[in-house]
């Protein structure tokens, strides 16, 4: 029991690290471009501070920076250094997480298009309304912090933006991340597998409020919440308790909390939370019956929130042992993107270690911001143009935000390819769950589902639209495979699984049939 409930603990852990690590190394990026090259003056300006159009204004760039939640921390604190107001500062912190290219998209595809709208309206409404009435409350909470020097131009310059995110990754950033982290860890120790599915009904008019205590405490990237949502709209589940789980499941964690009341004190920190809280769950109530889908059949449970649950059944002892079934299960989910975030944040925490070993004897800042007067005169070009510092981090975020939109590309590929990639999927599951393979079964269903909904996404994209024909092949190829699933699950006799496995892949061939012959 003690055993299970721990190695589930350590899974989630790793696998919310995992997730985390590309947007804690963008967020670390964007700390440096700030820091260095736009300086406080300039932050300032782009953020604006203490007014409703600061409000906005930091909406508006929360929703075009690719992050999460632990992510923004960082942030967060270089922004508290440029003497931004805290209220300016938590609707960056919120909206930042919620909604990138690549979830927008994503979420587009879900449902009404509608919907999602709604939804990012709605964020832009806790923001305002939430941050103004904390920011008449507390109109004076700028900090005033002396200016760094500059940093000459040239390779210092980028040079001293690396210093930054070396310094920052181990930092007190670390800890809070940790403790955001923590808090996956903290729901899988206290909800059994399982538990949640058939919570969150339509009909429940609890299930926002139950929704609020799992989100606050858990963590998602705004991809994954944006999956959990399709899985609710898709079984009938409340939208009041989808939005909450977008709101504080992705925009919210156990170390953004912990960073509010250690900066700004439990009183301030509360009254915050409570303004949230109110805000957030009124809405939800509000958009309940106007947003839901009418045509919808209720389902009467669902595996959206399977991952804030233990991954292991009570006294359920792997073949290989606990250790060996996690690093089966994270080389296996593990994506490209996540491996190669975690290697950057890794070398910069390596980079970030190693400085504060040589401060003793030799601080490279000092070295840095040593002007070049005095030293060897270099010739300059005539094509030798000092860019201003604020001018290379305008293009720095913008080339982050290009970034992400190009990836959306490269994420969603073109329907041949994923039908394809799909095709390969599908093998794979239904002929396990042919020969009685259960574990190599449950793995490649969800992966069946992934590329069906990264097939419905890559359509969107590339012809600006979705037909309802299309989206109904999708929907029941996935209600098949969802339910494939359960037999697996629930080990119904084999006759009744190959019957399924024969209509789950006829599912996929006029799935295949309609999406290719727009090709």
């Amino acid at each position: 029991m003690f055993e299970t409930i721990f190695w589930g603990a350590c899974l989630r852990i790793i696998q919310s690290t995992l997730q985390a690590s590309p947007f804690i190394f963008t967020g670390l990026c964007v700390v440096g471009l700030l820091h260095r090259m736009m300086g406080q003056k300039h932050t300032r300006w782009l953020f604006g501070s203490n007014s409703v159009a600061s409000l906005f204004q930091s909406w508006v760039i929360g929703m075009l920076l690719p992050g999460c939640s632990l992510g923004v921390i960082p942030i967060c604190k270089q922004l508290r250094k440029s003497g931004i107001a805290i209220g300016t500062i938590f609707a960056f912190a919120l909206s930042s997480p919620l909604f990138d290219p690549l979830s927008m998209l994503y979420g587009l595809t879900l449902s009404k298009p509608i919907t999602i709208v709604a939804f990012a309206f709605c964020s832009l409404l806790v923001v305002t309304i939430s941050g103004t009435i904390f920011d008449r409350l507390f109109p004076n909470t700028e900090v005033q912090l002396e200016e760094p020097p500059e940093t000459p131009h040239g390779i210092k310059r980028l040079l001293a933006v690396l210093v930054v995110m070396a310094r920052e990754s181990v930092s007190g950033t670390a800890g809070l991340i940790l403790i955001g982290l923590c808090g996956t860890g903290l729901l899988s120790m206290l909800l059994p597998a399982g538990i949640l599915q058939r919570t969150m009904g339509h009909e429940n008019p609890y299930s926002p409020l139950l929704m609020t205590a799992i989100a606050i405490p858990a963590y998602a990237t705004p991809m994954t919440a944006m999956g959990q949502l399709g899985s609710m709209f898709q079984h009938g589940n409340s939208i009041g308790a989808a939005f909450i789980l977008l709101i504080f499941g992705a925009g919210m964690n156990l170390g953004l909390i912990a960073w509010m009341v250690l900066n700004y004190g439990w009183k301030k920190s509360s009254i915050w939370m409570s303004l949230m809280l109110f805000v957030v769950v009124g809405l939800s109530y509000g958009i309940e019956r106007p947003l839901y889908p009418k045509e919808i059949e209720p389902a009467d449970h669902t595996h959206a929130f399977d991952s804030y649950c233990c991954p292991f059944q009570r006294d359920f002892i792997p073949s290989g042992g606990y250790p060996a079934e996690i690093w089966r299960r994270v080389r296996l989910e593990t994506q490209t993107h996540e491996i190669a975030g975690a290697i950057f944040v890794g070398g910069l925490m390596g980079l970030g270690l190693l400085f504060k070993c040589l401060d003793r004897r030799w601080v490279i800042e000092s070295w840095l911001n040593r002007s070049l007067q005095g030293s060897v005169h270099l010739s300059r070009r005539a094509w030798d143009i000092v860019v201003p510092g604020p001018v290379l981090a305008g293009v720095g975020l913008l080339s982050i935000v290009a970034f992400s939109i190009v990836g959306c590309f490269a994420y969603y590929p073109a329907p041949g390819e994923t039908l394809d990639e799909l095709n390969l999927a599908q093998t794979e599951a239904l002929t396990a769950a042919m020969t009685g393979q259960r574990e190599h079964a449950l793995h490649w269903i969800p992966i069946c589902e992934g590329w069906n909904r990264r097939l419905q996404v890559g359509t969107y994209l590339r012809r600006g639209r979705l037909s309802e024909y299309h989206r109904m092949k999708a929907r029941v190829l996935g209600d098949k495979l969802e339910e494939l699933e359960h037999m697996i699950e629930n080990d119904d006799s084999p006759d009744e699984i190959r019957k399924h496995i024969a209509n789950t892949s006829r599912a996929y061939g006029r799935l295949s049939r309609a999406y290719r012959e727009e090709l």
